[in-house]
C-alpha cells in the first residue's frame, strides 16, 4: 500500500523565540484589526447609511493595497524590513487614535469614517509586503509550510474572536472604544519587532532604485506563466467572493439589527477558517490542488447562495462557518503557490503584485456588489454573486493551477568579468549592455536547439532583458548569436544572481544541441559612459 505523503508538524515553528513572539503579538494585533473592521462597519450602519456606504467600507479597506501595493513591495525588497515594519506600525497607531477620539466625541461621519479607514489601511498596505516576505528569515526552510499554516489559522482565530468582541464591546460601551482598544493592539507588534536582531544580509549586486524594482516587479510577473496564472485565478474568483462579506453587515441588520448578531457572524465564519485550515493539511495529501481549490471555491460559493435565502440567525452562522472554510482553501493554497514560485530577490514584490490582484478585486468586487444591492436587494445580490463564484470553478479548463514546487534557488554559473571603470560613473548609468552569445550547432540539432534557445527570452525578459533576438550567420551556417540588451551594468549584475536552478533545464537543452563551448561577449553603449571603462 502507497505510503501517504507526511504532514508537517504544526508545532515546530514554535520552537523559534522570535517566530512565537511574532505570532502572539500579531494574533492581539488581528483581534485588534477585527475589532476596528468590524466596528467601522457596524458605526456605518449606525449612520444610517445605505448599502453603498456600508460596501464602501470595505472598499476603503481594500483600495489601498490596490494603489501602493507596487511601491510598498518594492521598498520591502530595497530597506530595511524591521524599520518598515517600525514605521508603518507607528502610523496606524496615530491614525487609530484619531479615528477613537473622533468617534467617542461623536464627530464622526460617514465621509470621516471612510478617510480615516482608509488611512488605516494604507498603512497595513505598506506594511503587509514586507511582513510576509520575513517569514523565511525567521524560520528554517524545512518549518515554512507550518508557520504558513500558523500564521494563517492565527489570523482566522483573530476573525473568530475580533468581531464577536466588538460586538459585546460596543454593546457595552460603544464603537469609540472599540477602536481605542484597536490602537492599544500595536503595542505588542512594536514591542517584539523594536527588540529584534535581525540579521541584515550583504547585497553582492548594486541596489536597486525604487523605480527599477517596481519595473523589475512588473516584469517578472509578465515574464512568468505560473504567477500569471494564479493571479489571474486568484482576482477573478475574488471578485465575486467579495460580495458576502461586503453585504454581510447589510444582511445581519436584516436577520437582527445588532452589532452583537454582526460580530456572531464574523466569528463564525473565522471559526470555520480555523477548521478550513486544518482540514486542509489532510485534503492537501489525498487531492491536487486544483481538486481542493475548485472544492473551495464551490463551497463558498454555494454558502453564499444559501445566504441569500436564510433569515434565521442561527442557520446563518452555521453557514458562515461551512463558507469560512471553503474561503481560506482557496485563499492559502492559492498564497502557497505564490510563494513556491517566487524566487527570493523579488518575493516581496511578487507577493505586493498579488495583494494588489486581490484586494483591487475585492474593492471592486465590494463597490459593484454594493451598487447592485441599492437596486436589487441584498438577496437578490447574494444569489447573483454565489453564482459567479460557482462558475469560477470552471476556470481550471483554462487557466489550471501549477501543482509541483519548483527550485528557485540562484544558480549563477555565467562569467562574470571584471571591470574597470572611474568612481564618478554610478552602475545604473553605465549602460545600457549589450550581451551577445555565440553559438556552434550541429546541422542535425538546429530545429531543437532554436526551439530550447526561444525558451531564453522568457527568461531573459524575466530577468531584466529590455530586447531579445536570435540571429543566424548566414556566411557560417552552424553559427547563431543570442543578444539581449539589458539597461545598465548594475542591472546585467543582477541578472547574474536571477537565474535559477530552475532554469538550468533550459540551459541543458541548449548545450546538448551544440558543438563547442558558447562564446559570451558584453558591449557597453559608450554614449551613457561618463567615465573611462575597460572590460578584462
Amino acid at each position: 500500500m502507497p505510503r501517504q505523503p507526511e504532514i508537517p508538524s504544526l508545532g515546530r515553528p514554535l520552537r523559534t523565540p522570535i517566530f512565537r513572539n511574532l505570532l502572539i503579538a500579531d494574533v492581539v494585533s488581528d483581534i485588534g484589526a477585527f475589532m476596528q473592521s468590524t466596528g467601522a462597519a457596524w458605526l456605518m450602519v449606525s449612520l444610517n447609511a445605505g448599502p453603498m456606504y456600508v460596501a464602501l467600507t470595505q472598499t476603503a479597506s481594500a483600495l489601498p493595497f490596490f494603489v501602493f501595493a507596487l511601491p510598498a513591495g518594492a521598498i520591502g525588497d530595497i530597506v530595511d524590513r524591521r524599520k518598515l515594519i517600525l514605521y508603518t506600525e507607528t502610523w496606524m497607531v496615530c491614525v487609530a487614535l484619531v479615528l477613537a477620539v473622533l468617534t467617542i466625541a461623536g464627530l464622526v461621519a460617514p465621509l470621516s469614517l471612510l478617510i480615516l479607514t482608509f488611512a488605516l489601511s494604507a498603512g497595513d498596505a505598506f506594511e503587509t509586503p514586507t511582513w510576509r516576505a520575513v517569514l523565511p528569515e525567521v524560520v528554517s526552510t524545512e518549518d515554512l509550510p507550518a508557520a504558513s499554516a500558523l500564521n494563517g489559522i492565527e489570523f482566522n482565530f483573530a476573525r473568530a474572536i475580533g468581531p464577536g468582541l466588538a460586538g459585546l464591546v460596543i454593546a457595552a460601551a460603544g464603537v469609540g472604544s472599540a477602536f481605542l482598544l484597536n490602537a492599544v493592539s500595536f503595542a505588542g507588534v512594536l514591542f517584539v519587532i523594536a527588540r529584534w536582531k535581525r540579521v541584515v544580509h550583504k547585497r553582492t549586486s548594486p541596489p536597486e532604485t525604487l523605480t527599477g524594482a517596481t519595473v523589475a516587479a512588473i516584469r517578472y510577473v509578465h515574464y512568468s506563466p505560473a504567477i500569471r496564472t494564479l493571479l489571474a485565478r486568484s482576482g477573478l474568483v475574488m471578485f465575486f467572493a467579495s460580495g458576502l462579506l461586503a453585504l454581510l453587515p447589510s444582511l445581519a441588520r436584516i436577520v437582527r439589527n445588532s452589532p452583537t448578531a454582526y460580530g456572531l457572524l464574523l466569528g463564525c465564519f473565522g471559526f470555520g477558517a480555523v477548521l478550513g485550515a486544518l482540514i486542509m493539511q489532510r485534503a492537501r495529501a489525498h487531492w491536487s490542488s486544483e481538486a481542493v481549490v475548485a472544492g473551495g471555491v464551490a463551497i463558498f460559493g454555494v454558502s453564499t447562495m444559501a445566504a441569500s435565502a436564510l433569515r434565521s440567525l442561527p442557520a446563518l452562522s452555521a453557514l458562515m462557518i461551512i463558507a469560512g472554510a471553503g474561503w481560506i482553501v482557496f485563499l492559502s493554497l492559492v498564497s502557497v503557490l505564490v510563494l513556491n514560485h517566487t524566487p527570493d530577490w523579488v518575493r516581496a514584490r511578487v507577493l505586493a503584485v498579488s495583494t494588489l490582484v486581490f484586494q483591487g478585486a475585492v474593492a471592486g468586487g465590494s463597490a459593484t456588489w454594493g451598487a447592485v444591492a441599492s437596486r436589487l436587494g441584498v438577496g437578490t445580490t447574494l444569489l447573483y454573486a454565489g453564482a459567479g463564484t460557482v462558475a469560477m470553478t470552471a476556470l481550471a479548463l483554462f487557466l489550471r493551477l501549477p501543482d509541483t514546487t519548483v527550485d528557485l534557488t540562484s544558480w549563477n554559473h555565467w562569467r562574470l568579468p571584471v571591470v574597470k571603470y572611474s568612481a564618478e560613473t554610478p552602475d545604473d548609468d553605465f549602460g545600457p549592455v549589450l550581451v551577445t552569445v555565440e553559438y556552434q550547432v550541429a546541422t542535425e540539432q538546429v530545429e531543437e536547439f532554436l526551439k530550447a534557445v526561444r525558451q531564453y527570452r522568457r527568461i531573459r525578459r524575466r530577468d531584466g532583458a529590455r530586447r531579445w533576438g536570435i540571429f543566424h550567420d548566414m556566411e557560417n551556417g552552424h553559427r547563431y548569436v543570442e543578444t539581449f540588451i539589458v539597461a545598465s551594468w548594475a542591472e546585467h549584475l543582477r541578472q547574474h544572481e536571477r537565474f535559477t536552478k530552475a532554469d538550468r533545464e533550459t540551459e541543458e537543452r541548449v548545450q546538448r544541441c551544440v558543438i563547442s563551448e558558447p562564446k559570451m561577449r558584453l558591449l557597453v553603449s559608450v554614449e551613457y559612459v561618463t567615465g573611462s571603462v575597460s572590460l578584462i
